[in-house]
């Protein structure tokens, strides 16, 4: 059975960061994600998530300016040295909070060459870091113009090339729904890829509930996949965030 874990860059955004880790615990989550948590002392992230008894499941990669800054350049031909470098400063960030999955952010690119990069990029990315789980995650290009991994079969073809077992899909409904229209069908042909699952509604991007996503269906699909491992709630709340968690309780 999959587990519920509050994506706190997007949630109970009303308290401060750290603050966040116990209301996201007496809401019902049992872990956390956190995109970007390099403002903070890992020693600070960690110790909150401890005093509420919560896993510290996943954050991204690179360390960004988030505001207007770029969304990764896995992918991007000539960057390769910076790629590494910041791999690196993200891994010790990643290692010290002890986060179950770093997502590689792939960057805005197109082509073979990009294409090449990317594999280049992420097949040392593995190698540097066998004791983490690295995710990608395919992203719409209407929300992210230009990026590059912009499709649930691309990456499924590039993590079968790479082919090792500490790299997987990120599965995020919104995106896919965004993407390929049928969630349920890109879940089936994707499953046994999947290491990370996010959920968000559509339209707008708020809680999972009423809207374009036959979540009940997806669910069940998970449950029959036998996926044990986490959910993450990266959404926008309409209002509060505890004003819009009935589809919480409800999962």
């Amino acid at each position: 059975m999959a587990r519920f874990a509050a994506n706190l860059t997007y949630l109970f955004t009303e308290l401060p960061m750290l603050q966040r880790f116990a209301a996201a615990r007496r809401a019902g989550f049992d872990g956390v994600e956190i995109l970007f948590p390099y403002d903070l002392a890992a020693k600070e992230l960690l110790q909150a998530a401890h005093s509420s008894e919560l896993s510290f499941v996943l954050m991204n990669t690179p360390p960004p300016n988030w505001a207007g800054g770029p969304r990764g350049f896995a992918a991007e031909p000539g960057n390769e040295e910076r790629f590494r470098h910041d791999f690196d400063r993200a891994l010790r960030y990643a290692q010290l909070l002890k986060v179950r999955h770093l997502h590689v952010m792939a960057g805005k690119a197109e082509g073979p060459d990009a294409r090449a990069t990317y594999l280049r990029n992420l097949a040392w990315a593995s190698a540097r870091a066998p004791e983490i789980s690295l995710t990608i995650e395919p992203m719409n290009r209407v929300d992210m113009p230009g990026y590059f991994l912009d499709c649930f079969d691309l990456a499924g073809q590039i993590i079968d090339e790479i082919d090792v077992p500490n790299l997987g899909l990120q599965f995020d409904v919104y995106q896919a729904h965004m993407i390929h229209g049928d969630v349920i069908d890109t879940w089936h042909r994707h499953a046994r890829n999947v290491r990370h699952i996010q959920i968000a509604g559509c339209p707008g991007r708020h809680e999972p509930r009423a809207g374009e996503i036959d979540y009940a269906g997806f669910f069940r699909a998970v449950d029959a996949a036998g996926f044990s491992g986490w959910v993450g709630a990266e959404y926008t709340p309409r209002t509060s965030t505890e004003a819009g968690l009935r589809w919480l309780r409800s999962a």
